[in-house]
């Protein structure tokens, strides 16, 4: 994560976006490392890839978390309750391996469930919450992700800000990530985001992610069709997490990857990547560790982007970026073709979008610059097949700040073809 103000909520004192790397639709919950001792879920494998996070480049673009997802533990607790690492899969320990972590300048996070069992069938912590935050703590675990299989939904609004005082009483600064809304699909009119907001740092709200286009094409279905209840209620220290960036997986071309880091970036989103970093190829590195997109992902206003004409094919995301000169923005700008098969030419105007004053313009891709664009200023393109283009456009030093009357982007008005 980048930045140091302070979260709404738990004790933290990150209040930036989440850049971190996590291992669940990489390795799933193997656990067979004699047949896969490359791919298991051991202690070694988080050590590989926190010695790649540190050495290849990927902590200093930001990403400078490890996090353990789900059957890390014993499947029973010990004597006195308190969760066990797997003692063959983890010998050092997790405090052990949290230390490895820190020693990079890495932070370590860890994975739970409020249920009876975690979704893998391991110690959930319903029952536990006081006994599993203390524990935690005494690890030194920097953020803790709260799943929520194997539990009455009507029981979250309960167990899920338990956990957070828990959290807090321990003094000590864990990032709370919790998948309350997630399980609440089915029953929106449950999903209050300003109550789960005042206990949780970021959460998820949709299906798991996939290496699949199909799969990162219904998570931006989704979050285009609930944005107006999604942006109101993101913002540094409580952030609506689209699930992991797939990027250098199987099935995932260097366009969808593109396409996929700039959607999320656009939307202000945690940056979690779920691959294998010793086996990566230099394209998709390049992709995830492009510093310009990062930033436009990382702005410090942490203001989610809105999609703000939509064809049948094509999508036009706008964001409020800093730099800010009185009551003027500057903007990034996404651009995404979601078809399979077809390439598509696009082009707008900046008045079009509601943008009335002078931007100096380039596309953070291929770095084409644009120059300095007014209102009346065409943006064109063409986009290959589930790709996109991403165009930052800050305010030209103050000045041509238009008094006009402005498109609203933030209203309800949507173009759909």
């Amino acid at each position: 994560m980048l930045g140091t103000r302070k979260w709404a909520c738990t004790n933290t004192a990150d209040g930036m976006d989440e850049l971190a790397k996590l291992f669940r639709t990489a390795f799933y919950c193997e656990t067979d490392c004699a047949k896969h001792p490359r791919a298991c879920i051991n202690e070694q494998l988080y050590m590989d890839m926190a010695d790649r996070l540190a050495e290849d480049g990927y902590r200093d673009a930001g990403y400078n978390r490890v996090h353990v997802d789900d059957c890390w533990m014993e499947f029973s607790r010990d004597a006195q309750g308190i969760l066990v690492a797997n003692q063959s899969r983890f010998p050092t320990g997790i405090k052990g391996l949290a230390k490895y972590m820190h020693d990079r300048n890495l932070g370590f996070a860890i994975y739970e469930d409020y249920g009876t069992l975690t979704c893998g069938g391991y110690p959930g912590s319903l029952g536990y919450l006081r006994t599993d935050a203390e524990t935690f703590a005494a690890w030194d675990v920097d953020y803790l992700k709260l799943d929520g299989c194997y539990v009455d939904e009507d029981l979250m609004p309960i167990g899920y800000p338990q956990m957070e005082r828990e959290l807090n009483r321990t003094g000590r600064p864990i990032v709370y990530s919790c998948s309350w809304p997630a399980y609440l699909i089915d029953h929106p009119e449950k999903v209050d985001y300003s109550e789960i907001s005042r206990s949780c740092n970021l959460w998820r709200n949709f299906d798991d992610i996939s290496s699949s286009w199909k799969s990162i094409q219904s998570i931006i279905f989704y979050y285009d069709k609930m944005q107006d209840k999604h942006i109101p209620t993101h913002g540094p220290g409580h952030w609506h997490d689209p699930d992991m960036l797939v990027i250098g997986n199987d099935g995932i071309t260097a366009d969808m990857a593109r396409a996929q880091m700039t959607i999320w970036s656009i939307w202000s989103a945690p940056l979690i990547m779920s691959n294998d970093l010793r086996t990566i190829k230099q394209e998709f590195r390049d992709i995830l560790i492009n510093k310009d997109v990062i930033a436009i992902d990382q702005d410090p206003m942490g203001i989610m982007g809105r999609l703000v004409v939509n064809t049948s094919v094509l999508g036009v995301y706008v964001k409020p970026i800093t730099p800010v000169v009185g009551q003027h923005t500057s903007y990034a700008i996404a651009v995404l073709n979601r078809d399979l098969s077809s390439q598509q030419k696009f082009q707008f105007t900046l008045q079009q979008l509601g943008l009335p004053n002078s931007y100096n313009t380039i596309e953070l891709w291929t770095k084409e610059n644009l120059g300095l664009l007014g209102p009346s200023s065409f943006i064109r393109g063409q986009l290959g097949p589930t790709s996109a283009a991403l165009y930052r456009l800050l305010l030209n030093d103050g000045r041509n700040m238009l008094e006009t009357n402005r498109v609203p982007l933030y209203g309800n008005s949507i173009i759909y073809g």
